[in-house]
Order: C-alpha cells, then structure tokens, then sequence
C-alpha cells in the first residue's frame, strides 16, 4: 500500500529473562521481531 509505511525484519540479540513465576533467570534466544516505520502520508493523516 503507498504512502502506509515500511515493514521490516530486525534482528533481536539473546539477552537474559526472568521467569515470573520461580524467578529463575533463563536465556531469549536471538530472533527476529517485525519494525514499522510509518510513511508521512499516514503520520500527518493520523495527526490530522
């Protein structure tokens, strides 16, 4: 779609988490997780 913005895939590096019920520290593996970066048609639409 034009003028609706960019779509693209990051990279995401492992890093270290918590278990909320035991409190155990666990590693997050490395991903890849969605960005989105809104075209100015949409942010001034949007913003009126």
């Amino acid at each position: 779609m034009n003028g609706f913005g960019k779509f693209r895939a990051k990279d995401s590096a492992a890093r270290e988490g918590r278990n909320p019920q035991t409190g155990e520290t666990i590693v997050i593996r490395a991903s890849k997780r969605v960005g989105f970066t809104a075209a100015k048609a949409l942010k001034d639409k949007v913003n009126g």
